[in-house]
């Protein structure tokens, strides 16, 4: 079906003015394009309205508008007989697609809010009877919160701003306004119901993630997948506030530990592993942050081939190469490589394996690294308040970066004196108070304070309010004896014999292939 409007329109290229564009030229691709994906919304044929989306859309923009926009919705309309919601979803996709080929100037920021206010208010208080595909779903909400932090990063860069610029920023104070942003994605969950869907699909009393989300009685599933989406989308725009706890809350009624709608989509499984793996090494749950990675990253290590024709195949790697970075901090803050598979620990020592060595030194070089990796993996803070116009302009775009690293290095910096303490209690098993002050050159009362700092850093609150220790080595003391708990990883031999089969498999078939005389 793709195949029908992907060819190039040679013909009609050369039509185009001189100057490049022109808003009201439509390609005849384009016009087939726009009437089919009509009819198969229209239709709910979600099989094809994918099809369309994530190829032929992708295949117009790199054959058509490579550096260019799609023709404008006033261009287009009249071919889907002036459809209000089509005409929205159109316009949802023209400002993506100008996002990710060009920069979009302060106006065209400003109308694109404008239309996901427009387009949420009809999902949210009109009537939609569509079925659309869990990938348009998703992108809508990631491009929606992508498009709020391009707006504060944009609006925080004050210093070369034009007049005109001002001007717009001034009379538009309330685009893109971070209340109006949490509000529309916090109204989706609460009007799809979605949490109290996940809790009765526990029940066996509703069908959700067995149907993907999806529909399957002549329903619409927009709203609801939006306010799953929104779950996610909460979790990002709190990270990106730098309020940790708030998003993983947020993110609470998903079990992530299973498959859920959230995995039927790379995107929307990347995001939401990045960023709930970021939230719990920035609370200090590294055991947490360290088994959600190793799990996306063995994942990513399988699946990846088949998303090399994907559109965010890119953004798959470059999330891929951040997520290890992460684990490097992770495992180099709280040793516990138990819990990473093998396959992603040998990928983890060729990037940064001499890394992390020199990490454990905590001198001026390693905390050099650790604002290194921090820097590179991090998400883009932002800081979500307008300028005070009336003071002289400054760029303020890096002030929530610095202070989340500023935090960051602070942790890193308390745990200096810890890793002399835990080289010391791998040693011994019982070792007296006034032995081990000695041997650190510390008295006994600044020791009892660094033990309670040791207790204090290698534990941390869950999600459910618990209190779980991150430490691979353990203590208590009694009458001034200090008695370690080490923790004997579970020998796993699953692995072993998993990766032994497949070697006998690959020798019985080359022994197959040998030609005997």
């Amino acid at each position: 079906m793709a195949s029908s409007y992907d060819h190039d329109d040679v013909q009609s290229q050369s039509q185009v003015d001189p100057q490049g564009y022109d808003p009201n030229f439509v390609p005849d691709s384009v016009k087939t394009f726009v009437v089919h994906l009509y009819r198969h919304i229209r239709e709910k044929n979600v099989y094809e309205i994918h099809q369309m989306y994530e190829s032929s859309f992708q295949t117009l923009s790199d054959r058509l508008f490579k550096d260019t926009p799609w023709p404008s919705v006033d261009a287009v309309a009249h071919y889907v007989d002036n459809d209000h919601v089509f005409c929205l979803l159109y316009r949802e996709m023209w400002y993506r697609h100008l996002y990710a080929r060009l920069s979009p100037t302060a106006k065209q920021r400003i109308d694109s809010w404008d239309n996901y206010c427009s387009l949420f208010q009809v999902v949210l208080h009109g009537v939609v009877n569509m079925q659309l595909p869990n990938q348009w779903l998703w992108d809508m909400v990631d491009e929606f919160v992508y498009q709020f932090q391009s707006f504060c990063q944009y609006r925080a860069k004050m210093k070369n701003k034009t007049e005109q610029e001002i001007a717009l920023l001034r009379q538009y104070d309330q685009a893109w306004n971070v209340y109006g942003v949490l509000n529309f994605l916090q109204a989706l969950v609460e009007k799809s119901m979605i949490i109290q869907i996940l809790e009765q699909e526990k029940e066996g009393l509703e069908q959700f993630t067995s149907t993907d989300g999806y529909d399957y009685d002549g329903g619409s599933n927009v709203l609801k997948v939006l306010g799953y989406f929104s779950m996610v989308g909460l979790l990002r725009v709190h990270c990106l506030l730098g309020d940790y706890h708030t998003g993983l809350k947020c993110l609470l009624p998903i079990d992530i530990s299973q498959s859920g709608v959230y995995t039927s989509v790379i995107g929307s499984h990347i995001t939401t592993i990045y960023h709930f793996g970021f939230a719990n090494l920035m609370l200090r749950r590294y055991v947490e942050a360290i088994r959600e990675f190793n799990k996306i990253l063995l994942y990513i290590y399988k699946t990846k081939q088949f998303h090399q024709k994907s559109p965010q195949y890119e953004q798959i790697l470059k999330k891929n190469e951040q997520m290890y970075a992460l684990l490097a901090i992770c495992l180099s803050l709280c040793p516990q490589e138990q819990l990473v598979e093998e396959t992603v620990q040998s990928q983890l020592k060729e990037k940064y394996g001499e890394k992390m060595n020199r990490m454990q030194r905590y001198d001026d070089e390693a905390f050099a690294l650790y604002d290194e990796l921090f820097s590179y993996a991090c998400p883009k803070f932002i800081t979500p308040s307008a300028p005070v116009y009336e003071e002289p302009l400054v760029n303020y775009n890096q002030d929530a970066y610095r202070l989340q690293l500023k935090l960051f290095l602070y942790e890193v910096k308390q745990q200096q004196l810890l890793s002399g303490v835990r080289t010391f209690l791998k040693v011994y098993s019982t070792i007296s108070l006034g032995k081990l002050a000695m041997y650190m050159e510390v008295d006994e009362p600044t020791l009892r304070t660094i033990l309670m700092t040791y207790k204090h850093k290698t534990h941390a609150v869950d999600s459910d309010g618990k209190i779980g220790s991150n430490a691979d080595v353990d203590f208590y003391i009694d009458d001034d004896m200090i008695h370690v708990v080490e923790s004997k990883p579970a020998k796993r031999y699953g692995d072993y014999f998993m990766r032994q089969v497949v070697k006998l498999e690959g020798l019985m078939n080359e022994m197959d292939r040998v030609k005997l005389d």
